[in-house]
This record gives structure tokens, sequence and C-alpha cells, in this order.
């Protein structure tokens, strides 16, 4: 007997519902060392990732000889110009990259793929990402969080000899869970998945902003199954296949950058999914996407790290030849500190992003935070490093490279670059959502052990229960906060060749201790309305997001010292990106206690309540009168199927 479907409504959750959801699709444990939970908790474990991990041979050399292939390729086949100029990658682009096996770079090779490490294939990404943006973003939407991934970690047998053969050669994936009224709250989630007699679900719903949906074949998709008999419900996972009846690609979306990816909205009016298609089981989904994107982030901040090698190739070659008053404008302190940041950065990212992703290859480390940290700080890192080059260039810098083509000069997408990489701080997790997912784990420790003390919906017996314990780890944990290495000026001494940079890993070693005092300062001043507290959160991890760079840029350039690989100038990037990232965290301290959050919300509720609306006189509004929110009822499509399978 089939299922009694919920309410085609959108589901209506409190804020404490949606709290809960989030919560049960955490990770709960950590049964393997964490680097950046030990930075948050005041312990500076340098022995976590120094000496820096390296790949296996075997791995470097199929990494490297595909790099060759790819980068042949990417200066042969690939115009990212005209990508841009006709807003599409071309087919015979993308069925060479599938001849090429870059659909499969990350799929094992008894299933037909590569077999890449993380390691490499960000490098991959990086690489192709700066030939064409829109081509990364595909290769990264059908590894990172498409069927591939999901299916690796969760997959039965016969679901990975069934699907990931395909997706190693020729079909392209995408991954479904955002929906027009749905961003960062699933709880909301209204696509359901009824499950029929003979065990086969039946999908309704609407999908929006699905990367690589117009050209997909396989789909990932989110919906909510409803509790019934034998059907415990919740957000679930499906494999389904892209040509099912009853799935329409309503609309090509365009955006201000990446303007060839093939991102749609999809909808699936009572489509039948097999049961073997539910990836995991039922209510597992989130948990399942979480998981699938602690090294699925990974790619994001990888193609950042090629687009600031690129920035720092256009900035020393155009500030070397572009004079201004006598002498080239690198020499003017105002340009030249500009691609300092800019090299000293690249120099940083590239570590941070290389070092989590050995960490996620040996897989002796849970590295949810540290591709989370990565990820951020890729994003928002990447975002400057765009627009300081766009300002080195001044007026050319806003001007297209078609224009500068057509008026003799060289076409540098210094403006293109731009609105590519704006899209990286909502991709993925928002920054804003970044901060309180990361904020959310690095407080996890306090949370189990006081989390009741502070929850007003706790009895006082367990708050009494709660509070012995949390007694018992505080008077153990406190104390290791007042001292430790950071103060021995003899400390990290082996990070002193020529340059000596075991200043700033003392540094690191108290800020850390600094950082883990401010939060358990923060947990008793406020208790359970530390969550309400987001403009603090943000801050704290903005500071450990800047302790983990600089921890991993110094590891790096000890590495690069010892193979003999530009040592010496690696040490002096690493300095150089070391002072500077200890100006922006004391100036994160500072804004830990003093800040405008408070006269903030007051001026936000006069915002929403109309007391400003007398400001917003005197301009015209250029937008139409739409809906803010396209209606998503379910229900049959009224539109012409854009959909396009690549072949």
């Amino acid at each position: 007997m089939s299922a009694v479907p919920e309410s085609p409504s959108r589901p209506t959750v409190t804020e404490q519902e949606a709290r809960q959801v989030a919560e049960a699709a955490r990770e709960q444990d950590w049964r393997k060392p964490s680097f950046a939970k030990e930075l948050f908790l005041g312990r500076f474990r340098l022995d976590l990732i120094h000496p820096h991990p390296l790949p296996a041979d075997d791995d470097v050399q199929r990494g490297e000889e595909f790099l060759a292939k790819l980068r042949d390729f990417c200066e042969t086949k690939i115009d990212g110009s005209t990508i841009e100029r006709d807003a599409r990658i071309p087919d015979e682009v993308i069925t060479g990259l599938k001849e090429l096996g870059a659909l499969g770079m990350k799929i094992d090779t008894k299933y037909g793929g590569l077999g890449l490490t993380q390691v490499y294939y960000n490098k991959a990404l990086a690489l192709v990402g700066s030939a064409s943006p829109a081509i990364g973003a595909l290769l990264s939407a059908h590894q990172s969080i498409g069927v591939p991934q999901p299916l690796k970690i969760f997959g039965t047998r016969e679901q990975k000899e069934t699907f990931l053969p395909r997706c190693a050669r020729t079909d392209i994936s995408a991954f479904l869970l955002t929906e027009p009224d749905v961003g960062s709250d699933p709880a909301r989630l209204a696509t359901t998945a009824v499950p029929e007699e003979g065990g086969d679900y039946v999908l309704d719903g609407v999908k929006l902003w699905t990367t690589n949906g117009v050209v997909a074949d396989l789909l990932v998709v989110m919906a909510r199954v409803p509790r019934s008999e034998g059907h415990r419900g919740g957000i679930t996972a499906f494999v389904v296949e892209a040509a099912s009846e009853g799935v329409t690609v309503e609309n090509r979306n365009a955006f201000m950058g990446l303007r060839g990816l093939e991102n749609g909205v999809t909808r699936f009016h009572r489509v039948r999914v097999p049961a073997s298609h539910r990836i995991g089981e039922e209510g597992q989904g989130l948990k399942i996407a979480l998981t699938t994107l602690n090294t699925g982030r990974l790619s994001l901040p990888a193609m950042c790290v090629g687009s600031g090698k690129w920035c720092l190739k256009i900035a020393r070659e155009w500030s070397g030849v572009r004079e201004q008053w006598g002498k080239p404008v690198a020499l003017h302190e105002a340009v030249g500190s500009k691609i300092a940041f800019i090299a000293a950065t690249t120099f940083a990212l590239e570590a941070v992003v290389d070092l989590s992703s050995q960490m996620a290859d040996e897989d002796r480390n849970d590295i949810r935070i540290e591709a989370a940290l990565a990820k951020l700080y890729g994003s928002e890192m990447g975002w400057l490093m765009a627009d300081e080059l766009v300002q080195i260039r001044g007026g050319r810098g806003f001007e297209t490279a078609e224009s500068l083509r057509a008026r003799g000069e060289r076409g540098v997408p210094a403006e293109q670059m731009l609105r590519d990489l704006r899209i990286n701080r909502i991709f993925e997790g928002s920054t804003e959502i970044m901060h309180l997912l990361i904020a959310r784990e690095a407080v996890d420790a306090h949370l189990s052990v006081a989390g009741d003390l502070i929850d007003p919906e706790k009895s006082l017996g367990d708050k009494a229960k709660a509070g012995a314990g949390a007694g018992l780890f505080y008077a153990k944990w406190l104390p290791k906060l007042v001292a430790g290495p950071g103060q021995l000026p003899g400390s990290y001494s082996e990070f002193k060749h020529g340059i000596d940079l075991s200043p700033h890993l003392r540094y690191i070693e108290r800020t850390s201790r600094k950082l883990a005092r401010s939060t358990f300062y923060a947990m008793s001043r406020w208790q359970g309305k530390m969550e309400t507290k987001q403009g603090f959160l943000g801050r704290i991890v903005d500071i450990g997001a800047e302790l983990f760079a600089m921890s991993a840029a110094c590891v790096r350039a000890e590495l690069l010292r010892g193979r003999d690989e530009h040592g010496r100038e690696a040490y002096q990037l690493a300095d150089a990106f070391c002072r500077q990232s200890r100006i922006r965290v004391e100036e994160l301290f500072g804004r830990l206690w003093t800040n405008t959050d408070d006269l903030d919300r007051k001026v936000v509720k006069g915002v929403l309540s109309g007391t400003y609306e007398w400001l917003e006189q005197g301009v015209i509004d250029p937008s139409d009168d739409g809906p803010w929110i396209a209606d998503a009822a379910p229900g049959p499509s009224q539109r012409e199927n854009v959909h396009r399978p690549v072949r």
C-alpha cells in the first residue's frame, strides 16, 4: 500500500526544529585527530602537520602524467574567450574532456577512472579552471558533489558497478539540494519522494541552481520521504536518471560570471525512482551531503589557488612595464604592497589546499574543519586578490578583454576573473554559513561537556549532572591555556634557516590559547545566547583560519627548503604572509569585544520596520514587479525542456 504523501505545501518548521535537523546531520564523533579542532581548543599540534605529509611516488607519477596531457588539452583545445562570449562550453570540448578521462579523475581505476589523489585532482582543477573557470566548475560539480563522491563513500557495490563506469567516461552528473525557497535551511525541503508498493519512490518537486543540471545525465537528488509504516522517512539521497519521464529542465540560468555554467531549474513530476537508486538509508541524505562536502569543498579553494597564480603573473608582467612618474608602478609602494599581498597569499593558500588535500588522501586525520576553513579562506582571499589585480591594472582592469583586444592591446580578462570568482563566497556554503558551520565544530568540545548546562529546556537534574562533568573537563583544560611553548624563545628552532619562521610558530601557539580563552569567556558570558552572537563567532573562525594558513605556510616553506625547491624564496613568502596575517589577527581580536554588533541589530530592526524608509527616496528601482521567490508548487511542467545531454 502506498504511503500517504505530505501536504504539497512547503513544510513549516520552527527555528528549534531547523536546528535539530542540522544537528542530526552532523558527524557527531571525532574518531581521528584534527589539527584545526585542536587549534580552536588552544592546542597547537604541529606534530599533526609537520613534517609535511607527501604523496606516494606512484601517485605522483600518475598525477604528473595526467597534468601534462591536461595542460596540452587546455592550451590547444580550450578557448576561454569563446566560452565567455558564447556563454557555453562547446560540445567538442566536453567530448574531448571525456576522452581524456577528466570526468573520472577521482574515480577508482577499477571502475574506469584515473584514480588520482585529492592533491592531483585539485592541481588539475586549478589548471583547467585557469583556462576556463566554467569548465573547472563543470568538472568539480560532477566529481566533488555529483554522483561519484557520495557513491564512493556510501554507495553499495551494485551502485558503484552500475554508475561509476558511466561517470568516469561518458555521463555528467549534478547535485540537487537547493530549492527556490530553501538555501541553507534544509529542514524546509519541499521536494518529496513518496514510497510506492514494490519499493520504488515517486519524486515531486522543483530544484534551483542545479550546476551541470542542463547537460547532466545523472542526478543526485535530495528529497523528503514521508514517515509511514515501514519507512522512517526524512531527507534522503537518490541517484536519478536525467532522462527519466517527468524530469524537465525548465530554465538555463545566467549569472554575472561563469558564463559557460550549465546551471538550471529542474522540475520533477511523478518521476519513478527505483529503490536500488537510493543512496544510504532513508533520512541519511543531509549526512551524506555534508560528509561528501568534507573533501568536496577542497575543489573550490584549489581553483582559487589557480586564480591567485594568474593574478600574480599578470600583476608582475604589467606592473613591470607600466611606468608612472619615472619608474615602474610596481616600485611605487601603493602598488607594491598589493603585489606583495597577492604573492604571499597565493603561497599560503596553496599551502592550505595542498596540506588539507594530502591529509585527506592519507585519511589519518579528520579534516572536516580544515576543508571548511580552506573553502572559507580561499573564497575570501581569492576575491581580494582579483580585486587588487583590477586595481593594479586601473582602467584596463575594468575594461573587458574583448575591448582591450579590439583596440590593439593584450586581452587580459581581469574583470572577468573578478566576476567569475564572486560566486565562490556563496557556492557550497556562503561565507556566513561557513562561519556558523565551523564555529559549531570549534565549540563542539564545550557543548559536549556543558551543552545541557546552558540549554534552557533541560531539567535541574540534567543541569546538575552536566555541571559536574563540565567542572572536571575545565579543571583539566583551563590551566593548559596559561602557558606553552609559544612563550619559550627557543621553541620551533628547526624553522630558522637564514629567515626565521620560529617567531611566527610561537605566535600561533600563544594565539591559539588566547583564542580558546576568548571562546570560553564568551560561552561563560552569553551561555545559551552564544549561538545568536554570529558576529563574534565569525571573528573567532576568521582568527582560526588565519592561524591555520600561517601554520600551513610555515610547514610548506620548510618542506620546500628541505627538498631544495626554492627554499629561501619560500621562507621569504611565508615570513611575509605571516606578518600580514598577524596584523589581521590582532585586528580581529580587537573587534571581538569592540564592535557595533548590538547597534547594528537595532538599525536592522529599524530598517525592517520602515523607520528609515525615507532614506530610500530619490532613486528609481529598475527591478520589475515579479515575485521575490518563484512558485515551486509541484505539478507537471508548463515549460519547454532545455535539457541537452552532450554525446
